[in-house]
């Protein structure tokens, strides 16, 4: 059978690796808003700005023409940042043929609106099947050959298993899977808590503070992911707790980056002015504390995330409104 052909939107890192992996068996083609990141990935078979020293292969190709991107594709892979997607969409939209499924790699929940990538994708390309890929990865070192895992999500449990074959390789494994809430609410949510778990760092809060935060952070966004209609083995899964793991423990971490600087007490403008790219944590934040509203959900660990980015307090007053709330019972209290 022909081999499908696959268009990818946005040249990050995560997107250049995911094309990358695609392009060794299928025809693929990365869409770059930068002609000079395009050329260079076309040219050069590098990515200097977002994979500084990895070395693509020569079946990936490059253009910042969209629609030479995505006319012809057979599947459609949206990379860009949550707060972009929808205005690419709508561009779009007029060029992409008819059932193309679409695959997010974007962990993030738009801000206003508050929906999941898959629902933006809904409203601007509607009758297009869509879902997500979403896992611990590590963009630098997936590239560079080191054993990783996802899980793909779709509605259709077919449709994702088939999907699934064309981003695996014998290094990358991939999982199907049809919780496409969970997949999504996991992956937007952990950047939230690894700004919480950089906090810890960036104060010299101490390991077991860390792994606190990151214990009860799990089961605060899994709460809230149930409550939105995923399920709970999710948020146990590889997009889930295997997520927030390394988001929270790397140090290619962009979000615990951001929570590390504040921790250190600077400010979160001077922090992002000195990242080449996106912190999605920091504008889905407001987004999840407003969500938990909607659903009665309890986030404290959001919360005060929350309070540091957007509300002047500092990230040592976060750590005392978290430790004043008396706990509860584990597995089945509200709070934190």
């Amino acid at each position: 059978m022909k081999a499908p052909r696959i268009a990818v939107l946005g040249a990050g890192s995560w997107g250049t690796t995911v094309g990358a992996i695609a392009s060794r068996s299928s025809p693929t083609i990365v869409w770059a808003r930068d002609p000079s990141a395009a050329r260079e990935i076309a040219e050069c078979r590098t990515n200097e700005r977002y994979l500084p020293g990895a070395s693509l292969p020569r079946g990936l190709r490059a253009t910042s023409d969209l629609a030479e991107a995505v006319e012809r594709a057979d599947v459609l892979v949206a990379g860009v940042p949550s707060q972009g997607l929808r205005s690419v969409l709508r561009n779009v939209a007029p060029i992409l043929r008819p059932w193309v499924p679409v695959v997010s790699l974007v962990k993030g929940l738009e801000r206003g609106t508050h929906k999941t990538m898959t629902q933006v994708v809904a409203e601007e390309l509607p009758g297009h099947p869509a879902g997500a890929l979403s896992g611990p990865n590590i963009a630098k070192e997936v590239a560079s050959g080191m054993a990783a895992a996802a899980t793909l999500a779709m509605p259709d449990q077919g449709l994702a298993a088939q999907l699934a074959d064309l981003f695996r390789t014998d290094k990358f494994r991939i999982y199907s899977s049809n919780d496409v809430v969970g997949v999504e609410m996991a992956g937007a949510c952990k950047n939230v808590y690894a700004i919480a778990v950089g906090m810890a760092d960036g104060a010299q809060a101490g390991a077991n503070t860390k792994a606190m935060v990151m214990t009860r952070s799990g089961r605060e966004m899994a709460r809230l992911g149930e409550a939105l209609g995923g399920r709970r083995e999710t948020f146990a899964g590889l997009a889930g707790m295997g997520d927030l793991i390394v988001t929270c423990t790397s140090p290619h971490s962009r979000n615990r980056h951001v929570g590390e600087g504040l921790g250190q007490g600077r400010a979160l403008a001077d922090v992002l002015a000195g990242m080449s790219q996106v912190a999605e944590g920091v504008t889905t934040t407001p987004v999840v504390v407003e969500l938990a509203e909607q659903v009665g959900i309890c986030v404290p660990i959001a919360r005060e995330v929350l309070g540091v980015v957007e509300q002047g307090r500092t990230v040592k007053d976060a750590y005392r409104g978290l430790l004043r709330s008396a706990p509860g019972h584990e597995t089945e209290g509200d709070g934190w």
